[in-house]
């Protein structure tokens, strides 16, 4: 089993780490680590390091460092703009993006986003948005936590769309299933079956409300340089699309290698 794994702001130079405060009580309360176990300590910018307990207080615990490694950042970077899901789907749509290898997390108010944040819940969702990012992260034992942007609007979206390396728009509609395009010999451009000569900067994609994105949505979508894909047959949540479709391209761009 894969030890578990606990961030530090910092993994120094030292033999030693120490953990403080929340996490140091998760590590010896929460799971109640044992001297001697293992475990990964992570910076959240691809910093990690495999360690030992060394020793346990009431609240802090000590590390033996065994081997530190830079994790290189995954290409291309995944970006969902996810529309804002109504009650606890939020958080389930943020922790299986995380899950799934996603790098930023675009909340997108769309016009039929049943759920909406007021001006004064702004700062508070992003934040709400960006702790389950990171417990999602240290569940999935990832080095790089991903990172939550501030509440965009459709022209914003737009705007991204339009500097992306390659941008896609799931809509159940549309003609082409997002297996075949990914399969296609342009898709990364790479050939089907072969690694991508010189990897997108970046994909980004995008994932509608419960009740789908309008018409005015899609035509401005298309026209600032989005593709339209559908993932299948069944209709998934907006809970759960994103990820759906982002495993589907990390095997297509190969960052499941």
């Amino acid at each position: 089993m894969t030890p578990p794994l606990f961030l530090v702001p910092d993994l120094g130079t030292g033999a030693t780490i120490e953990l403080t405060g929340a996490e140091a009580h998760h590590a010896g309360t929460v799971k109640r680590l044992r001297v001697g176990e293992s475990a990964l300590l992570a910076d959240g910018r691809g910093g990690l390091a495999e360690a030992r307990v060394a020793a346990l207080g009431k609240d802090r615990v000590s590390f033996t460092v065994e081997h530190r490694r830079q994790v290189a950042q995954p290409t291309p970077r995944f970006t969902v703009v996810q529309a804002l899901p109504k009650g606890e789907r939020a958080e389930l749509a943020v922790e299986v993006l995380t899950e799934l290898g996603v790098d930023e997390i675009v909340p997108w108010s769309a016009a039929r986003s049943v759920s909406s944040w007021k001006q004064d819940r702004v700062s508070k969702g992003v934040a709400k948005w960006q702790r389950t990012a990171t417990e999602a992260a240290k569940q999935s034992r990832r080095a790089w936590i991903p990172q939550v942007a501030e509440l965009a609007g459709t022209e914003q979206v737009a705007s991204r769309i339009s500097s992306a390396g390659l941008a896609l728009v799931l809509d159940s509609d549309a003609a082409v299933p997002l297996a075949e395009l990914a399969g296609t010999a342009g898709f990364a451009g790479r050939h089907a079956g072969e690694p991508a000569a010189e990897p997108f900067a970046g994909v980004l994609l995008v994932v509608g409300p419960e009740g789908g994105i309008t018409a005015d949505e899609l035509a401005r979508f298309q026209q600032a340089g989005a593709q339209l894909a559908r993932l299948g047959s069944p209709v998934l949540r907006t809970s759960t699309a994103g990820a759906a479709a982002l495993a589907v391209l990390s095997v297509a761009v190969g960052r499941w290698r």
